[in-house]
This record gives structure tokens, C-alpha cells and sequence, in this order.
């Protein structure tokens, strides 16, 4: 089956968000324009390296393309609304990636579908690159994915920073560590080790 891109270039708004309670929540990245939502699924981890990789970009394009660097969003301007709704899962996120555009001064993001286990790309699911070089794209590396389903954006600094903000809110929105152990805690209740004479 052919795969499909659904690409935003640039999207009406691009943001992380979740459904269902701290403890039980499910990690979304969510496109939204020209009268399309795509929602992908991914992990929190994912979520919270694609913000501190995210970051990292814009600070080599600032150092070496001289970008300026975004300021962080006021809170008046903060995106807290909640995911479009209906959320109907694209594709499960198996590898993100990222670049800079020199040629637009913008920023490329790329969620790639989960394959199976064989054609799954190594790596700790988070690739960047800082440039615009597209001699990447004939890398060996890259034939595995070029059946699989993906979601591309293209954001300003400005958006991307606005990006960064509301996914590091939203990955710190859940459970509250325990202030002995730093496992989370449950409203149901929490089996401390430290309580029961174990130590970290």
C-alpha cells in the first residue's frame, strides 16, 4: 500500500496534548489546516526529547545561520486549549525528525509511522539535523521508513518556541513525583520503597 504524507507547510496550529487522566494518558502530536486535523500517537518520552531537541535546533540556527532566537510566550499567549476533537489516530510514532530550512528560516518536523520490528529505524526514535543538506536523504538509512506513513510541519522559530512551551507544560502536567522516592504518585495511593526501609 502506498504510504501517505500529510504535510503542513505551515500548519494552522501544531501542538502536543493528551487524553485521559495523569497515570493513564495518551500522548498525541495534532495538526490542524485547511480544514484537516491528523492526530498521531506517540510516548511521553517522545514528546519531551522532540521539545529538548527542538530547542537545540534553534540555538545552532541562531549560532550558525544567525536566526534570531524566539522569546518564550507570554502567559496571555500560551496555547492551553485542549486536542481538536474527534481525535482519530493517523499512525503510531516510531521516528521523529528534525531540520532547519536556511533557504525559509523555518523549521521541519517529521513523525514517521512505527514499522514493523525489522524495518524499524535504530536510535533512541528522535533524529535532527541542523541544516537544510539534502544529501541526507540518499542515505541507506532512510529506505526502511520510505513506505511508512508520515506527518510533516514546517514552523517559524516563533511557532516552534510556542511548540516547546505547551509540550514541556503538558509533559509536566502529569502524576507529581513522591518527594522520598521520586516514583509518581497515585490518588489511589503509593507504595513508598523508602517507607519500607529500602533506599534508591
Amino acid at each position: 500500500m502506498t504510504h501517505q504524507v500529510h504535510a503542513f507547510e505551515p500548519p494552522e496550529r501544531f501542538v502536543a496534548g493528551t487524553v485521559g487522566e495523569p497515570g493513564d494518558r495518551a500522548f498525541y502530536l495534532q495538526a490542524r489546516g485547511g480544514g484537516r486535523v491528523v492526530s498521531v500517537a506517540l510516548e511521553k518520552v517522545q514528546v519531551s526529547l522532540l521539545a529538548e531537541k527542538l530547542e537545540e535546533l534553534l540555538l545552532e540556527a541562531n549560532k550558525r545561520f544567525g536566526i534570531t532566537l524566539p522569546e518564550i510566550p507570554v502567559l496571555a499567549v500560551h496555547d492551553n486549549e485542549p486536542l481538536d476533537s474527534p481525535i482519530d489516530e493517523e499512525f503510531r510514532v516510531g521516528t521523529l525528525g528534525l531540520a532547519f530550512d536556511v533557504d525559509t528560516g523555518t523549521v521541519v518536523i517529521e513523525a514517521i509511522e512505527a514499522g514493523e520490528p525489522d524495518t524499524e529505524i535504530p536510535g533512541d526514535g528522535l533524529g535532527a539535523d541542523d541544516d537544510d543538506d539534502d544529501e541526507d536523504d540518499e542515505d541507506e538509512d532512510d529506505e526502511p521508513d520510505d513506505d511508512l506513513d508520515r506527518l510533516r510541519v514546517r514552523l517559524t522559530p516563533e511557532a516552534t518556541r510556542a511548540f516547546i512551551d505547551r509540550a514541556r507544560r503538558v509533559v509536566a502536567a502529569g502524576r507529581p513525583p513522591c518527594p522520598l522516592c521520586g516514583q509518581p504518585l497515585d490518588p489511589a495511593g503509593h507504595l513508598c520503597p523508602r517507607h519500607n526501609g529500602y533506599h534508591r
